[in-house]
């Protein structure tokens, strides 16, 4: 026996709060924040933010043991208890819309995505009740119910204005250009010619091996070279800029705090790039797509230093290094290019 397929319709509250809370969910995802004309009081909005948090994964507990057992509770009760969950789903997202823009995209975007994932855990234990027997605690409802109280919990981790919330979007860049990076120089130290321990005189004359998509000749790992040392200027460039923004970030002006929006925003285009260019890099090596990513990689950078060097996180010492890995940049993209055309 199911909620679903229960005596006195007790599926009729719990199916409209599953709809209200898929309609809560894709406000917060898709809406606008309210900018208030006042003073907006940071550290207050995240006191409430978290209270309300709070009470959404205490409603859940609350929904999740009520369904946990028989008897199953009366529609009276379970209107009541899809009522208190809704009205904490409505506090949550109210408290998110305090947020405005003027505080920073980037903190609003990580605060909005928590604020979904609440959401969705909620929806998907609503529907593993209406779905599920209820005989005992099924392992689906313990689970979703764990979904819940982790996307709670993730709020106790996120960053608190939005120069932390930039830090966290370089970092994560860092890490997955760093991956990249450790990646291609593994693969530079291990791959070799699968043939190779067969001996000269087994082969027919001056004729190649076969098989050459397996393995990199000598003019692929010339070409590698000055893209290994892009990727290396890319991973770089994140590292001086996560100290820089941790030096020199503020967030107090409407200007800088766009600058640091500006930042994460074109940080997150990097990793992408260095991906495809890392990808083309693998035998058999296709020239002409090499160099179209080893040319959209170098840009990229090029403009990401530009955004650096005009940006308030860059002083004097900064400008050393932006300079610095501007040539390296330039010396890598002329270097890959000459090569790749050389004999062609």
């Amino acid at each position: 026996m199911s909620a679903e397929n229960s005596d006195g319709n007790i599926s009729v509250p719990l199916r409209n709060l599953l709809n209200s809370a898929h309609c809560v969910r894709d406000r917060v995802r898709d809406g606008e924040s309210n900018e208030s004309d006042g003073a907006f009081n940071l550290a207050n909005f995240w006191d409430t933010l978290n209270q309300a948090v709070m009470a959404v994964s205490q409603e859940a507990t609350k929904l999740s043991l009520a369904f946990s057992k028989p008897p199953l509770p009366s529609q009276q009760d379970t209107e009541k208890l899809a009522e208190s969950t809704m009205k904490s789903i409505l506090t949550l997202s109210m408290v998110y819309y305090w947020l405005p823009k003027s505080q920073g995209v980037s903190l609003r975007r990580q605060v909005r995505d928590a604020t979904v994932d609440v959401l969705d855990g909620v929806s998907q234990l609503v529907e593993v009740i209406l779905s599920s027997p209820l005989q005992s605690l099924s392992q689906e409802q313990l689970t979703t119910t764990g979904t819940v109280w982790s996307a709670c919990d993730q709020f106790a981790q996120l960053p608190k204005d939005n120069k932390a919330a930039v830090l966290m979007v370089l970092s994560a860049q860092m890490g997955v250009v760093k991956d990249a990076l450790e990646e291609i120089e593994q693969a530079l130290s291990e791959v070799q010619d699968p043939f190779n321990d067969i001996l000269d005189d087994d082969q027919d004359g001056d004729e190649p091996r076969g098989n050459q998509d397996t393995y990199w000749s000598d003019k692929d790992r010339l070409v590698i070279g000055p893209c290994h040392g892009l990727i290396k200027a890319s991973a770089a460039c994140l590292k001086k800029m996560l100290s820089s923004v941790k030096a020199n970030g503020d967030v107090t002006t409407p200007l800088n705090l766009s600058q640091l929006d500006d930042l994460a925003d074109i940080t997150k285009e990097i990793s992408p790039g260095v991906d495809d260019l890392a990808l083309c890099l693998y035998p058999p090596m296709d020239y002409s797509g090499v160099e179209s990513n080893v040319t959209k990689l170098a840009a990229l950078l090029k403009k990401v230093l530009e955004i650096i060097r005009s940006s308030h996180v860059c002083g004097e010492s900064e400008l050393n290094w932006v300079q610095f890995l501007d040539g390296a940049v330039d010396h890598n993209l002329q270097k890959a290019k000459d090569l790749i055309q050389q004999d062609s």
